[in-house]
This record gives C-alpha cells, sequence and structure tokens, in this order.
C-alpha cells in the first residue's frame, strides 16, 4: 500500500492511493488532502485483512442493493402488507433521493442528512421506519459481500414522547343504543366485537375451530391482513383465549346454524363465504347502524330533503377500547387485561388504558371514604 502525489491537467495536486484488495487485484483512490488518503489505507488494510472490504468501483448503487433486498424479502413469505410497506419505503422515499448513490459512498453524515430531509415532509415515526429499511438494505448488501459497513446502525431518530391521547370509545349509553340498534343478522359480530376486544383483523379471520362454545371460550390464533389473506397474530401476545359471557355465547350457538356458508370455516364470512373486508364492515354494517343508533355527529352537509347528513362517531377498534373499559370497571387486573387485549407489554396496557385503573382507584377510595364517614366503627 503506497501514497502518490500527483498533479492534475489542472495543475492542482492530488493525492493517488494504492493498494490490493483481497485478491490481490491493483486498486486505485484519489483524494484531494494526503491526510484523507491515509486514513482511507489504514481503513482499508483493517478491512481487507478482515475480508469485508469493498472497492468502490466494484460497489453497487443504493437502488441495485434495494432491489437484491425486495428480492429476498419476496421470497421470506412475509405477510403481503409488510412487503408492500417496504416496496413503498424504496420507490417512494429512498431511491428518488439517494438512489443513485454507490453504498461504497454513504456516510455516517450522509444517512443523516438523508434523515433529516425527511423529517421535513414525514413524522418522526414514518422517518424511522423509513431508515429501518434502509439499514436493511444495508444488512442486505453486506450479507452478500457488496458493503463493508452500515452507516444507518449510528443515526438514530428520537421521537419525543408526548402525551398520549386517550382512546376514542363509546360512552355506556352509546353502547347501549349501539347494541339495540344492531338487527338480528349483524348481532353476533357487532356483540363479538364489543365483549371479546378482538382486533378488527381478528374478527375476520375468526374461524369456527376457533370456538369452544361448550367451555365458553375463543381462542384467538389467526388474523386477516389488509389483503384479506389469514395469517398467524404479528406478536406471540396476539395468541390468546378470550371467555364468552352466556349470552354471547348462545348468539354464537345460533348463529352457527345461520352463518352463510364458508369453505374456509369463516365465523363472519361475506356474502360468497371469503374474507369480509375491513371497509366493508365499517361502510356496510359498523357506521350505519351508529348512524341508526343516534351516535353520529353533522357532516355540515343536507341532503336533497334538506335534512342533515351525520356520520358515524366511532371506528371498529372503538368496540375493541370499550371492551377493555368494562373489563377494568369490572375489577380485572391490568396483567389480565394486557393477556386478554394481546398487548406485548404491561406498559402498552398502562399506557392506553392507565386513566381508567385510576379513575377505578379514586372509585373505590371514595366509597371506602363515604362509609368511614358514614359508618361507625
Amino acid at each position: 500500500m503506497a501514497i502518490r502525489k500527483r498533479t492534475l491537467p489542472s495543475g492542482k495536486t492530488a493525492w493517488l492511493a494504492e493498494y490490493r484488495d483481497g485478491e490481490g487485484k491493483r486498486r486505485f483512490k484519489q483524494f484531494v488532502r494526503k491526510m484523507d488518503a491515509e486514513n482511507f489505507l489504514l481503513t482499508a488494510r483493517v478491512e481487507v485483512r478482515q475480508g469485508v472490504h469493498v472497492a468502490e468501483s466494484q460497489s453497487i448503487t443504493i437502488k441495485k442493493a434495494a432491489d437484491l433486498w425486495i428480492e429476498r424479502a419476496e421470497n421470506e413469505n412475509l405477510e403481503a402488507s409488510t412487503l408492500a410497506s417496504y416496496k413503498q419505503h424504496r420507490d417512494l422515499h429512498i431511491v428518488p433521493s439517494i438512489g443513485a448513490t454507490k453504498l461504497s459512498t454513504m456516510t455516517v453524515p450522509s444517512v443523516q442528512a438523508f434523515a433529516d430531509e425527511l423529517i421535513k415532509t414525514k413524522s418522526r415515526a414514518m422517518t424511522k421506519k423509513i431508515l429501518g429499511s434502509l439499514s436493511s438494505i444495508f444488512t442486505e448488501a453486506q450479507r452478500k459481500g457488496l458493503a463493508n459497513h452500515n452507516p444507518v446502525a449510528a443515526v438514530k431518530v428520537k421521537i419525543a414522547k408526548r402525551h398520549k391521547k386517550r382512546p376514542e370509545m363509546p360512552t355506556t349509553d352509546e353502547l347501549r343504543a349501539i347494541l339495540a340498534a344492531t338487527s338480528d343478522d349483524r348481532r353476533p359480530l357487532i356483540y363479538t366485537a364489543a365483549f371479546t376486544g378482538l382486533r378488527a383483523s381478528e374478527l375476520r379471520g375468526l374461524q369456527w375451530p376457533d370456538l369452544d362454545l361448550d367451555a365458553g371460550a375463543l381462542h384467538v390464533v389467526r388474523r386477516a391482513d389488509p389483503y384479506n389473506k389469514l395469517g398467524s397474530p404479528k406478536s406471540e401476545a396476539g395468541t390468546r383465549t378470550i371467555p364468552l359471557g352466556p349470552t354471547l355465547k348462545n348468539m354464537l350457538q345460533k348463529w352457527q346454524e345461520q352463518a352463510p356458508a364458508s369453505d374456509l370455516g369463516l365465523v363472519f364470512p361475506n356474502g360468497a363465504g371469503n374474507v369480509e373486508s375491513h371497509a366493508n364492515l365499517l361502510q356496510r354494517v359498523f357506521w350505519p347502524i351508529q348512524i341508526k343508533a343516534g351516535v353520529s355527529v353533522a357532516t355540515g352537509k343536507k341532503d336533497d330533503d334538506g335534512k342533515p347528513i351525520m356520520k358515524a362517531k366511532y371506528s371498529l377498534h372503538a368496540l375493541r377500547h370499550a371492551a377493555a373499559a368494562s373489563w377494568i370497571a369490572s375489577g380485572m387486573t391490568p396483567k389480565r387485561i394486557q393477556v386478554l387485549m394481546g398487548h406485548s407489554s404491561i406498559q402498552m396496557t398502562f399506557d392506553t388504558y392507565g386513566y381508567l385503573f385510576e379513575a377505578r382507584e379514586d372509585d373505590l377510595a371514595a366509597a371506602e371514604a363515604i362509609e368511614n364517614k358514614l359508618i361507625p366503627t
């Protein structure tokens, strides 16, 4: 390895670093400053010794590396929604900005500059996800011997902690009105959502073998993704067993005899027996029920008869929150709520429903204070 001084046609001086790669082939790289050439040779010497050096002339672009990463992801049987997210990161954010850049020229500062540009138009959470994909691109390139380092690993996007908004859910009166307004053919679905806390994807993927109606238990073992494909819950905590009250248990027993036929054995299939889309559950089922129940808000528009056009107040996920609130009010412990909701940690449970536990404790304390004040000891 050596450094030679060169005089360019312009009359300026440059420094040429000469070395041999892992295969013994002579390589050259030119620098404006001698110090940079010396630092490069020091690094190259270590990389060649470790067998991880990639010459700049042999390096590929980030676009090519991203394509190789997606190709591997397509062969890993990922969920369609996950793969679609990866492709979106590649096509909309990574390639348009830095796709022509070679892997070997990417540094921590250049990755940080990329992140800074993303944050100008994207949320910090989205920026963090995109950087995660970029990091995976480098990891895959390293696995193939096309990159010797991953500069993304040193770049962190901090997401400031802020007061978490309380989950939107129907009040007791609103929930009572929703249940009362539900037609017989939709009652099993809405009651199951309201009393089991299932996610919409879990409702859509629920199959009859998942129900033990004799024991009054519902086993969550699968979900339907946005593309209506069935798969396992996303986390180990998502696999769980939820108790069924006697009313819901009897309702589901009757529904089993009346439900549309489904080759997939779905409890709540669409008319063709396939997985019902999330959009249809909202637009054709839950939103009309809320409007009928008066659980709605004005849109500010009027119909042809001059009557205000109303829209539903809540998403289907609100029934999941309502189930959690009911369990908490009944006295269930935080750990039990975590298990029933399929939360990956108790912290997630407290972050979402902590204020409800606090309210329950306040109520208990108030009840005790009233007793102490009125009942002689």
